[in-house]
């Protein structure tokens, strides 16, 4: 009886149990079933959104970037496709093992040649651009490169080969400050894109390089295209397995610049090894036509990543090849300064032409003698013979009479001491003293206080007067051609790859100064006569033009007191600067420019050759013999030596001068 009664008590456990079993699994069911209901009804159209989405990928396509080419066709900026061997993330390319990168890197070298300098390029890229999805290792891959890597490449998770587009300078060092060069986005212009609109951003998609200098900076949009897109079916390991849809991007427009290329590389040639610059505009329409800066670089370094060394010679010269002289190297004008001053007088009716001064050598003020140059004449001086004889004296007092807000007032509209607004970034101001500007520029009392005897060199272009030579220049074109302005250009037209359209790019018009005929006929007469009879006559020797110019000497540092000048007792690099400004055809000015040879002592001797031959070129088509380039360049030269050759017949160092087809693809 009492088996009876266990066997029992077991039974109606087991069922209790069994019921309790059954119970959790019709809930789980239940739920479970809930759960489905839910997907498959509530959350379908969610869902389904998700996995279409994980199964299509949107890829951005970058578009060819534009042609740069100068007035003539000649390219100047174009791109290439070529290979990379790029690291995908150098923390984890080894697949999450941690191995050590430069164990990573030995092993790419024994089936690709890296260099010692893809090396340190790789590391200084880790530095700049943290969180980049790759890096390249090495770039521009032979084919046979790429066969071998792509038979080993299961040896290295992480490390892939890609094809890119790179921008490529044909000319190399020719035209670098002007052209600028392109870069990989860098962490804070990331960040600055983060502020664009939503259209520009998508634009940017996939975008790795933007323009980082010149040209290639300031018309970035233009220049950049409009991105396209791929839609591909990709695997459950993320690889595209088939296209489904595609948007080809649109290139990028074509810049045509207003610079003649041979010309920029025939005054490049003219400088040599001296540092300076050069900026030959048309007075007529703004259009530039040679815009050089000395030294140069080869923008091509940037381009794929400069390495340290490359980067460190360049960075740390002496002689700042990366300052853009013609655009941000500011000089004090010198001798130049002396006809803007006296068209001033002439505007204000401080002098007249025919006011006579004397001229001792020296000017006596405030118990201070302002001297004049060893070879300078002296005597009894009206304005033209001022001018053209470059006397120190006639301006000094002249400054005087003006005052400092005078002289501001009346050279501030011909573009000193402020931007000209040229198409490119970067531009300086300049210092064109006031009493304004000093309080302004200085902070202790004391220094803020205007003295007279500060007014009396900026007569002759010392002092606090620094201009660049884009200024300068400007200043020129406006001052011969009778009050002319306009906003500098250096791109002429931009051209639509698609359509083949061309847009002109006008400057723009400024208001223009109301000088009188008769005045400015005045300075012209002085300006020719300093080429005939002044200090610029033996570089102008049988010109078959008329030109007007202007010769000065500026310090580069200032001089002690009682001290006189030698250079051969100073350092290279202390030596007084070689200033010229110029416009021919004198009577109707088609080019106006302003050159500077830095510690190269005369204007007379090393930079007014320069401008001579500059105006050989555009006026005569005449190209310097050899050996008169090689006199140049030396300090060695005044009117041309041998015999010219045709401009259309010689050919751009490395070049065989084929312009571009219109409409040509990148």
């Amino acid at each position: 009886m009492t088996e009876l009664r266990d066997l029992e008590l077991e039974l109606s456990r087991f069922r209790r149990r069994v019921a309790a079993a059954a119970a959790f699994v019709l809930v789980a069911f239940a739920l479970l079933l809930a759960r489905l209901v839910y997907l498959q009804v509530f959350r379908h159209e969610d869902l389904a959104t998700q996995a279409e989405a994980n199964r299509i990928a949107v890829v951005p396509i970058v578009p060819n970037r534009g042609l740069i080419v100068d007035r003539h066709g000649v390219v100047l900026a174009t791109n290439y496709s070529a290979y990379t061997l790029e690291i995908a993330s150098p923390r984890g390319a080894d697949g999450g093992r941690g191995a050590d990168l430069d164990a990573l890197i030995d092993a790419l070298a024994g089936v690709v040649s890296i260099e010692p300098r893809d090396r340190r390029r790789f590391k200084r890229l880790q530095e700049e651009l943290k969180g980049a999805e790759s890096l390249p290792i090495r770039t521009r891959l032979s084919d046979a490169e790429v066969a071998r890597f792509l038979a080993q490449r299961f040896r290295f998770p992480g490390v892939e080969v890609k094809a890119r587009l790179f921008r490529s300078y044909p000319l190399g060092e020719v035209g670098s400050h002007l052209l600028g060069y392109i870069g990989r986005v860098n962490p804070a212009e990331k960040a600055a894109m983060e502020d664009w609109d939503e259209a520009e951003q998508g634009n940017y998609k996939g975008t790795e390089y933007i323009g980082k200098l010149g040209l290639e900076q300031s018309y970035e949009r233009v220049l950049h295209g409009t991105a396209g897109f791929e839609e591909v079916e990709t695997s459950a390991g993320g690889h595209a397995v088939r296209r489904l849809d595609s948007h080809p991007p649109t290139p990028g427009d074509k810049l045509v610049l207003s610079v003649d290329i041979k010309l920029q590389a025939l005054v490049e040639a003219l400088f040599g090894e001296r540092r300076g610059a050069l900026v030959a505009l048309d007075p007529r329409t703004g259009e530039v036509l040679a815009f050089v800066s000395k030294p140069t670089f080869d923008p091509n370094l940037f381009v794929d990543g400069i390495d340290v060394e490359s980067w460190r010679e360049l960075n740390e010269s002496i002689d700042k090849p990366l300052l853009n002289r013609a655009l941000r190297g500011t000089y004090p004008p010198g001798s130049t300064y002396k006809p803007f001053m006296a068209m001033a007088a002439l505007n204000t009716g401080k002098r007249s032409p025919g006011t006579l001064i004397n001229d001792p050598g020296f000017y006596m003020f405030g118990g201070h003698r302002f001297g004049s140059p060893e070879n300078e004449r002296g005597g009894i001086m009206d304005m033209n013979r001022a001018i053209v004889e470059s006397s120190n004296v006639y301006f000094y007092t002249l400054a005087n009479e003006m005052g400092v807000d005078l002289m501001h007032e009346q050279l501030e509209p011909m573009g000193f001491g402020r931007k000209t607004g040229i198409d490119v970034e970067g531009e300086v101001t300049g210092d064109l003293p006031s009493t304004a500007w000093k309080r302004k520029r200085f902070k202790r009392p004391e220094q803020q206080r205007w003295y007279a005897g500060e007014t009396i060199s900026l007569g002759i272009g010392q002092g606090y007067n620094n201009f660049t030579m884009l200024q300068l220049a400007s200043a020129t074109a406006t001052l011969t051609s009778g009050g002319l302005r306009f906003k500098p250009r250096l791109v002429r037209e931009i051209e639509d790859v698609i359509s083949g359209e061309r847009k002109g790019v006008a400057s723009d018009a400024l208001e223009p100064l109301p000088f009188k005929a008769e005045q400015v006929e005045i300075i012209r007469r002085a300006l020719q006569g300093v080429t005939q009879v002044g200090t610029s006559r033996g570089s102008f020797v049988g010109a078959g033009y008329t030109s007007g110019g202007k010769t000065g000497t500026a310090q580069a540092v200032g001089a002690k007191a009682n001290e006189k000048y030698n250079a051969a007792r100073l350092e290279e690099h202390k030596r007084d600067h070689a200033l010229y400004i110029a416009a021919a055809p004198i009577a109707a000015p088609t080019v106006a420019l302003a050159v500077i040879v830095e510690n190269a002592g005369w204007g007379a001797q090393a930079a007014a050759p320069i401008a001579r031959r500059v105006f050989d070129y555009l006026l005569l088509g005449q190209y310097p013999s050899a050996a008169d380039i090689a006199a140049v360049r030396e300090g060695r030269a005044t009117a041309p030596i041998g015999v010219p050759r045709r401009a259309a017949d010689v050919p751009l160092p490395g070049q065989a001068m084929a312009p571009v087809a219109a409409g040509a693809a990148p």
